[in-house]
């Protein structure tokens, strides 16, 4: 409880240390900035895919395509950008997300034909690789342990702005001509990527990333901007010191023996993994598999549909029913945003799965009723309508801002970038499945089927991490690979 660090620093966190610092706020919001362009894709295509299947006239499997491909596509992204990162810097990366998003964005927006539109899919889906990465790892390498699951969830309240935003363009330019609204929808994609241009020279390095590059006056200068005394930059420094293996040579002066620029990580990773490791790599892919698993993407991209089978019909209504999903989304991550620092990440996890499991059950309950029954159900109508809302509630609450809270901050430091770049690969291929086969899915066994289907892969989520995914809210980053150990993971899972 007394102990001291070298710098003669209580290692004891005093209650001014628990304060939100707000530069440190200030860039992880401008980092999450880019993942507004991954929610208002999802978004704005929900509601595109209506209009672009009636201009272009492409059949229901070029729809799927269309809607997945971007996914498909962010593997290459979210797999270079591990070592890109290590190599260039955190925050360069974020630059060259934007970069590749923008011009992405600009082809989708021509979208004079169905292929041009598929390449600026692609193009974009690169991007959003980048982008899902890079945003929760920069943000939680900047957090204290007090805050991080605040500003490490800041991403998903972005991506959900996104979609939300994507919503309303829906709505607002679909009074426009055929040939000009969904163009103009996609086309708006660029301006996210604009702004973070400008805000990024507002930004510094991560002071984790500059450890590792043995650059240790320039992160404790960061540290000194991002901590609340410099007593807790100093703390912070010598832990991060600590897990980079610094050294001192032969003039008393720290030195990092090999400079990390990613080399023989995924050999660490993949190959000889320590018990330790292996336990936070099946964690962190897990928690990204049972992220779309679940069904979410079936139900933030094809909302219009599943609406349409309740009964709405009015094009108008249906976008308006979908923006208030959206809305619910932003509510409910905020909520938890407030809660991930206070009651820990297990908690919310496993209260979020219970929940997204009844409200699955339901929701395929009523769908099939619905389906089923030639008389008009008032009752299933209502209860697949409300399900939809609490489904969406339940996931933003818990799964959603943990799955990138979670899986950025439990890797070790060497292996942090690639480990996560890694997770998002499974995230983008399970929401490039799910966004590519729901069609056909719900064509195959119903779609209430479709969603009891879910509901099966929610209960196999909670076992997954009531048993593997240990409490991670207080310990500081360079403490997580003793926490996956047996001993300490035992400990863990009875907080």
């Amino acid at each position: 409880m007394g102990a001291t660090n070298e710098f003669g620093v209580s290692t004891t966190t005093s209650k001014s240390n628990e304060k939100r610092n707000k530069y440190a706020c200030g860039c992880a919001i401008i980092a999450s900035i880019i993942s507004i362009l991954m929610g208002y894709d999802t978004g704005v295509m929900s509601g595109a895919m209506l209009f672009i299947k009636e201009d272009l006239k492409i059949s229901e499997t070029q729809v799927e395509v269309l809607a997945g491909i971007l996914n498909i596509c962010a593997l290459v992204g979210s797999l270079t950008a591990g070592r890109l990162s290590d190599w260039v810097g955190r925050r360069y990366t974020i630059v060259l997300a934007s970069v590749i998003f923008f011009v992405g964005s600009v082809l989708m927006g021509i979208g004079y034909s169905f292929a041009v539109l598929l390449i600026g899919r692609c193009v974009a889906g690169v991007g959003v690789g980048y982008a899902l990465m890079i945003a929760p790892v920069y943000s939680v390498e900047i957090s204290s342990p007090s805050t991080r699951g605040f500003l490490t969830s800041l991403p998903e309240i972005c991506i959900s702005i996104g979609i939300f935003i994507g919503y309303i363009s829906n709505y607002l330019f679909a009074k426009l001509p055929l040939i000009y609204g969904w163009r103009i929808m996609l086309g708006l994609g660029a301006l996210p990527s604009v702004l973070l241009s400008i805000g990024i020279f507002t930004m510094p390095e991560s002071p984790r990333w500059l450890v590792m590059q043995s650059r240790l006056k320039e992160a404790h200068d960061v540290l000194l901007r991002v901590s609340n005394s410099e007593q807790e930059a100093n703390l912070r420094l010598q832990e991060i010191k600590e897990a980079a293996g610094i050294t001192v040579d032969e003039h008393g002066e720290p030195k990092l023996m090999n400079p990390s620029k990613g080399e023989g990580v995924w050999k660490e990773l993949l190959l000889r993994p320590s018990p330790s490791v292996r336990r936070i790599l099946i964690a962190a892919l897990g928690i990204h598999f049972f992220e779309h698993a679940t069904g979410i993407e079936a139900v933030v991209l094809y909302s219009p549909r599943i609406f349409n089978k309740v009964g709405i019909q009015d094009r108008n209504h249906l976008l308006i029913a979908t923006m208030g999903v959206g809305l619910t989304k932003i509510v409910c991550i905020l909520v938890a945003t407030f809660l991930l620092d206070k009651i820990g990440r297990r908690p919310l996890l496993l209260t979020s799965l219970a929940g997204m499991f009844l409200s699955l059950t339901m929701l395929g309950f009523g769908l099939t009723m619905i389906e089923h029954t030639p008389d008009k159900l008032v009752w299933a109508i209502a209860l697949s309508i409300t399900t939809v809302f609490t489904f969406v509630a339940f996931f933003s609450v818990g799964l959603g801002p943990i799955t990138w809270v979670y899986s950025s901050e439990i890797f070790p430091l060497r292996l942090r970038a690639q480990g996560a770049s890694l997770g998002v690969a499974v995230n983008r291929v399970m929401n490039g499945t799910i966004s590519m086969s729901f069609i056909s899915l719900y064509h195959a066994i119903t779609i209430g089927g479709a969603f009891f289907l879910f509901a099966g892969f929610a209960v196999l989520a909670w076992l997954f991490f009531f048993f593997l995914c240990p409490e991670t809210k207080g310990h500081p980053l360079e403490e997580m690979e003793e926490l996956f150990s047996k001993k300490q993971r035992r400990e863990g899972d009875r907080q």
